[in-house]
């Protein structure tokens, strides 16, 4: 069955199943805590949602400014934030703010200024994606880094962006006790680079009606080449195109594009 609720309640039911969709750690964590530690502080991120990477940041000793635009996404950043101790609670700031457009008040002094896991794809157009990466270089103090890390899909995986419902996993929701599973279906425009995704999520305490959340998306994929370019529109330097969280060199069959780049 189908639960009505209200916009609110489904907002903060998918920031919840956001987090376990996470639940397996991606592994770039190290990454960022490396490049904070190379660059110091302050430390910028945008799209940061539930606060995956900025709370561990902080906890680190950095001075972490944290930026998104759902409510519902903070709200969770909020909840685990104060579960983190006064200390890290007082070198994170939590920003409700649009990122395309962004000047903080701060702009200018972030030695590291990064968008994580995927994020640009959630922007639809190369002009909002192009904005993105100028808001990141603005925001840098000179020789701060800019990080952005998409995934970069083979052919295999966009022949599965056709439509057909894929189930993505069945799991245990350690927040609420329900078990949780996950469906997926996609179409891939090759023309413009542009996936609709509809995630549909149904969760239930065995023997007893599920309650189904569905989430809709718009993304716009980017290549390995069209991120360089944006950067360099942006007037960054890039020091490093990485296939990896490892920081393997970015070859044919790289599973991702990790764009490290200076600003002079």
């Amino acid at each position: 069955m189908t639960t009505d609720v209200e916009p609110a309640a489904s907002g903060r039911a998918l920031a919840r199943l956001y987090d376990l969709d996470l639940v397996e750690d991606p592994g770039d964590l190290d990454l960022y805590l490396a490049l904070a530690s190379r660059t110091g502080g302050p430390i910028l991120e945008l799209a940061a949602g539930t606060g995956r990477l900025a709370i561990p940041l902080a906890e680190a000793g950095h001075r972490v400014t944290a930026v998104d635009l759902d409510p519902a996404m903070l709200e969770r950043a909020r909840r685990a934030l104060d579960g983190a101790g006064r200390e890290t609670a007082e070198r994170l700031e939590l920003v409700e703010a649009d990122l395309v457009g962004l000047a903080l008040d701060r702009a200018g002094s972030y030695r590291l200024a990064f968008l994580g896991l995927n994020s640009l794809f959630l922007l639809a157009t190369r002009e909002a994606q192009r904005e993105a990466i100028r808001t990141l270089a603005r925001h840098l103090a000179p020789d701060g880094l800019a990080v952005v890390d998409v995934w970069v899909p083979d052919a295999d995986d966009l022949a599965r962006f056709d439509g057909r419902l894929i189930l993505e996993y069945v799991r245990t929701d350690p927040e609420t006790g329900h078990e949780v599973t996950k469906l997926a279906t996609a179409r891939h425009d090759a023309t413009s680079g542009v996936v609709d995704l509809t995630s549909i999520y149904e969760e239930g305490r065995p023997g007893e009606p599920a309650a189904r959340w569905i989430r809709r998306d718009t993304l716009r994929l980017v290549g390995a080449d069209e991120l360089r370019a944006h950067a360099e529109e942006a007037g960054l330097v890039v020091e490093e195109m990485a296939g990896s969280y490892d920081m393997e060199p970015l070859r044919a069959g790289s599973e991702r594009a990790i764009l490290v780049a200076r600003r002079p």
